[in-house]
């Protein structure tokens, strides 16, 4: 047995929350302040070039204590061992997962792949490989979508102050506007293409592969393909009948899930975009949150934090949402990626046994770029009747050295977890301007955005991720109701709607021409 088969409701320490939410409910975190003399040292960790301080959250200590408690009813030492150490913890693919691997070296296989995307991602940014026409290549493409496309797009974006000068574009939806908008203003003399598809079968990817081939071979020629495309992915065979030569192909391993593949193959744009040392970096500080993650006591281990703080609010004050709020206009797709891998992970309702779980897993995960969310969605936190638990993350350097405007950056960034806790009466009877506050949020405080940091952040949310699911039993690198969307798309486009209800059917019949 790889993970834990553990029902975490039947434990003595989910019983005890249980008691203890029905007494602290109701409680102010401003109240928290005054009882607790050392709330502030037990609520924040320091570590590396991050801050964390989850002490604005309705939360007790001894609250803190039961939930670490489940940490050790429910294994989860065991549970990361096995995670790093290779078993087969995805049981319904019997698969490991290993994507930690591939920001840490020994690993033969991963060692080769990493090589290639350094040599590529150097040759291209001396102008040693150019395109068919000898020119030096300004562009490069991204084809691919879910894992291969939401990782990398985010990533590169969040660096684009340490790109090497190369510009990177994403196609992924399969809507044909947006595909042929964008071929519009690219030079196929310059652009280079990148498929990402680990079974070169997913049909958006291959659509969008096929209008771009067809596009190129219209403004180059069919020959040139081996100069401007490079294909990721485990079928070989494929990629080489689309024109892709041998040394193109890069291979992504099967422990490897779309969701979690950015650090190796699946990102050679990134590496492409900020070139092979900053992405060595983005891997190095990944890692080092790896290590920490497993080597750290819980009660001061980030990811395991995290993981409490959102299954409290989830399970007990039946939170079904949390926010994830960077401010820095860089970040501004962080929540998206965030989504695929969180949601996709834990939004599961049959337990590691295979019984029907009665109780919440996945959260909904959502947000937006500081201060663009003040003036949107922050209203419905400070006076609303839902209680959002919220991630505010802020740095202390601005990237281009402007510290006047960085100063008020950071200072709606701290007057906004301030008001959520505190709040404001009104005075006299003026109740609508009257705000409660006790409304939970954690600040991640980190010196810069650089490579090493947003590859420590986002490993931070990915080891998160595997906590939870590892404390609430469910397994969480399947995806089988994404499979079966996929499977029903397939069978409506070859004309079998047998299977489809009345309403389907009918609004089949509109979408045709």
């Amino acid at each position: 047995m790889a993970l834990s088969k553990i029902n975490p409701t039947k434990l003595s320490s989910w019983k005890k929350l249980v008691e203890q939410f029905n007494k602290e409910n109701n409680h102010h975190i401003n109240d928290f302040f005054k009882e607790e003399n050392n709330r502030l040292e037990n609520f924040s960790i320091s570590w590396s070039n991050f801050y964390l301080d989850f002490s604005k959250n309705r939360l007790s200590n001894n609250t803190f204590k039961l939930l670490t408690n489940l940490c050790e009813e429910t294994n989860l030492k065991n549970n990361i061992d096995q995670y790093f150490n290779g078993a087969i913890i995805n049981e319904t693919e019997s698969r490991a997962v290993l994507h930690t691997a591939l920001r840490s070296s020994g690993n033969d296989e991963v060692d080769k792949t990493l090589n290639k995307i350094i040599n590529i991602s150097d040759e291209i940014n001396n102008a040693k490989r150019s395109g068919y026409s000898g020119k030096r290549i300004t562009d490069v493409v991204n084809i691919g979508i879910g894992g291969s496309h939401l990782g990398p797009e985010m990533v590169t974006e969040a660096l684009a102050y340490y790109s090497k000068g190369i510009k990177p574009h994403f196609i992924s939806n399969i809507d044909p506007d947006f595909t042929s908008k964008l071929l519009k203003d690219l030079n196929p003399e310059t652009t280079l293409f990148i498929i990402v598809s680990k079974t070169f079968t997913t049909i958006e990817t291959l659509e969008n592969a096929n209008k771009v081939r067809a596009w190129f071979i219209d403004n180059a020629s069919e020959s040139a393909i081996k100069d401007h495309f490079i294909a990721i992915s485990n079928n070989t065979e494929a990629p080489k009948k689309f024109g892709v030569s041998q040394d193109n192909i890069l291979s992504i391993p099967e422990w490897v899930g779309g969701r979690f593949s950015l650090w190796g193959s699946v990102g050679l744009i990134i590496s492409i975009v900020i070139g092979s040392e900053n992405f060595k970096d983005f891997l190095k500080g990944a890692h080092e949150m790896d290590v920490h993650f497993k080597n750290s006591p819980f009660e001061k281990n980030i990811p395991v934090v995290l993981a409490l703080i959102s299954i409290w609010y989830n399970n007990f004050f039946k939170c079904e949402t949390e926010a994830v709020l960077p401010y820095s206009q860089s970040l501004t797709k962080l929540s998206d990626y965030l989504q695929q891998a969180s949601m996709e992970s834990n939004g599961k309702s049959v337990d590691r046994s295979g019984k029907k779980i009665n109780y919440e897993t996945g959260s909904i995960v959502w947000g937006s770029t500081g201060t663009n969310a003040q003036h949107a969605f922050f209203q419905l936190m400070h006076q609303g009747t839902k209680i959002i638990p919220s991630d505010f993350i802020a740095f202390k350097k601005s990237l281009y050295g402007d510290s006047n405007q960085h100063k008020i950056l950071n200072s709606n960034f701290l007057a906004q977890t301030n008001a959520l806790m505190t709040g404001k009466l009104a005075s006299g009877n003026d109740v609508h301007k009257n705000i409660d506050g006790n409304k939970p949020s954690t600040s991640i405080v980190i010196n810069k955005l650089d490579p090493s940091s947003l590859g420590s952040l986002i490993a931070m949310y990915e080891n998160k991720i595997f906590t939870i699911g590892s404390i609430l039993n469910v397994f969480s690198f399947d995806q089988w109701g994404v499979e079966l969307g996929k499977s029903i798309a397939k069978e409506i486009l070859l004309g079998n709607d047998d299977a489809l209800d009345k309403s389907t059917k009918k609004i089949r019949e509109q979408l045709k021409d």
